[in-house]
């Protein structure tokens, strides 16, 4: 009986293909139409069957199917098959054939081997066997929502691709420990795959290798491809503090909450440098401020491998604010400092780099006119003493934002100057700092003092003694024992009001002769000397000549075999390659 209804059923066919009968149904759908016949139709398809059984009276029948799966492409393969027209499946056209069988009800009850059959044996034996045809499929099946989520074939992508990434995974990498060089192995297999999916399957997809057995911290590099690729151009924006268009702000910070959320907890599975893109971005696109504290954190846990570029992390107000995210950074560092104090073993090493890593950063905002002088300051206070080895990166960043900031008046030099101790200068920061007219007078004293002392200290302190004041300095004369006697401090009390008296003095002096002296051209003779007159007519270092002979007559044993006095070395013209120059 079968067989009869088969043969009837393709001789009925084969006369509707040849024209002999016209059709009787017009289809339309999303804006095409179909001209066809009943009879084909009904046969196999239970949606369009209800529809003709309840306009028998119609001769010719129209009928408007709205939301078709796959639109007019999916209904043409749907009705191939009801005719017997052959075509292939394959994982670019299953999702469709599978849920546009599914809505029009083309199952077992209406025809033996009907489409949902057909197309489910073609899922189970050949499309979802590799993983390249599971993301084929579930690429194309987010077009086919709800659908496709009815008949279970995103979730059956799903399941196949994570099964099948964990089994590649760890025949690749057995139980290795993660290491830059893994890393690079298992960003070169198959992941581009995974990379193309739309970020709320990407998210499923990882959830579900990891149920699976999949190793998280491999989970870093398939994540910063896949933020490569949707971040794509907006590096570009951050630079040059363009504005991005409002839909794509939206879709990139769901983007960007999404990766930062499934990035592994271990340490040391994304590079700083990584680590400091996301970041930028983070801040560019205004995600949730639980976003990019916990990417500050991480940056905070592996500030030790950072180098300076990844910490210029730009400041993102349009309104022409400063140049750079200080405050950003400066979380940053307390970050680091908290893991550290809390760590059992602390690195030495690596706080002396953060260290140097910091003063380098202090030198580079440094130069920014529009930075308060509270906020380099605050920055300043924060760094640990066990990270720096020497203050010479303090004073060269000082030396910088003094520079840049000509205005600041002499209380603010004061303050800024005294996050320096001038103590833990080397001798060629002091040599520069002793004749940096930037600094204010008291501090440039202490320098000299400091440099005494050292000196002193070279000659085993014999001969010398002396007491250091607040502002000013102490100085005794050569003496025979250990403690000045009441008539020797008397006199040192009187000979240091002296000389303050006289520095601040000569200062005033040395000011006045250089206005003079900018106010005259002094023209001489065809063989004389010419004097520019925007050059001082005394050289500017005569100030602080006269320090270094006053002080020099307090401690005339400053002037041992291989030390040469102050006073000399002022008359020699510093090299201009001086390494803490920042002229």
């Amino acid at each position: 009986m079968f067989e009869y209804l088969k043969s009837f059923f393709n001789f009925s066919v084969n006369r509707i293909l040849s024209h002999e009968i016209p059709s009787d149904v017009t289809i339309h759908i999303g804006g095409a139409s179909f001209s066809l016949h009943k009879f084909p139709l009904v046969s196999k398809c239970g949606y369009i069957r209800k529809i003709v059984s309840n306009h028998k009276d119609s001769d010719i029948l129209v009928i408007e199917i709205p939301d078709v799966p796959g639109g007019p492409e999916g209904f043409e393969l749907a009705a191939k098959f009801c005719y017997g027209i052959n075509y292939e499946l394959s994982t670019e056209n299953i999702s469709i054939v599978r849920c546009v069988s599914e809505f029009l009800e083309m199952t077992e009850d209406y025809a033996i081997g009907n489409l949902v059959t057909r197309s489910e044996a073609y899922l189970d034996e050949v499309a979802l066997k590799t993983l390249g045809g599971a993301v084929t499929i579930l690429q194309s099946s987010i077009n086919l929502l709800p659908m496709a989520e009815k008949v279970k074939l995103i979730t059956r992508c799903i399941d196949t691709i994570a099964y099948i990434v964990t089994k590649e995974s760890e025949f690749c990498f057995g139980d290795l420990v993660s290491s830059s060089s893994n890393m690079k192995a298992i960003v070169d297999w198959r992941v581009e795959d995974l990379i193309m999916l739309r970020i709320d399957v990407f998210q499923r997809v990882l959830l579900a290798m990891i149920s699976r057995g999949f190793k998280q911290y491999a989970l870093g590099p398939i994540l910063m491809l896949y933020a490569q690729k949707c971040l794509q151009g907006l590096e570009g924006l951050v630079k040059e503090k363009k504005k991005i268009d409002s839909k794509q702000e939206h879709e990139k910070r769901i983007v960007l909450e999404t990766i930062v959320s499934l990035l592994p907890r271990e340490r040391n599975t994304i590079s700083v440098s990584s680590l400091s893109m996301l970041l930028r971005a983070a801040i560019y696109l205004e995600t949730t401020m639980a976003c990019k504290l916990d990417l500050e954190k991480r940056m905070g846990l592996q500030l030790g491998q950072a180098v300076l570029d990844d910490i210029l992390i730009p400041s993102f107000h349009f309104d022409g604010d400063i140049l750079f995210d200080v405050d950003t950074v400066q979380r940053i560092m307390m970050n680091y400092l908290e893991y550290e104090l809390e760590s059992t073993n602390i690195q030495e090493n690596n706080m002396e780099k953060v260290g140097k890593l910091m003063e380098s950063y202090l030198a580079e905002i440094a130069s920014d006119r529009n930075l308060e002088l509270s906020k380099f300051m605050d920055f300043v206070e924060h760094i640990p003493e066990q990270a720096k080895v020497s203050d010479d990166g303090i004073y060269r960043a000082i030396d910088i934002y003094l520079k840049a900031h000509p205005t600041l008046s002499d209380m603010e030099k004061k303050k800024v100057c005294s996050l320096m101790d001038c103590e833990k200068l080397s001798r060629e920061a002091c040599a520069h700092a002793a004749q940096n007219d930037r600094l204010p007078v008291q501090t440039v004293v202490q320098v000299l003092f400091y440099q005494q002392q050292r000196l002193r200290d070279t000659m085993g302190g014999d001969g010398l003694i002396a007491v250091e004041p607040s502002t000013t300095i102490t100085t005794a004369t050569t003496t025979t024992t250990n403690k000045p006697s009441s008539h020797e401090l008397s006199w040192l009390i009187k000979e240091n009001q002296d000389m303050k008296f006289e520095l601040l003095n000569m200062k005033i002096k040395l000011k006045e002769v250089e206005r003079l002296a900018s106010e005259k051209t002094i023209v001489s003779s065809p063989g004389c000397a010419r004097y520019s007159a925007d050059k001082p007519l005394f050289p500017r270092k005569s100030f602080l000549n006269f320090v270094s002979k006053k002080l020099g007559k307090l401690m005339p044993l400053l002037r041992v075999d291989g030390v040469v006095p102050l006073s000399t070395r002022g008359r020699n013209k510093p090299s201009k390659e001086r390494r803490h120059s920042m002229s």
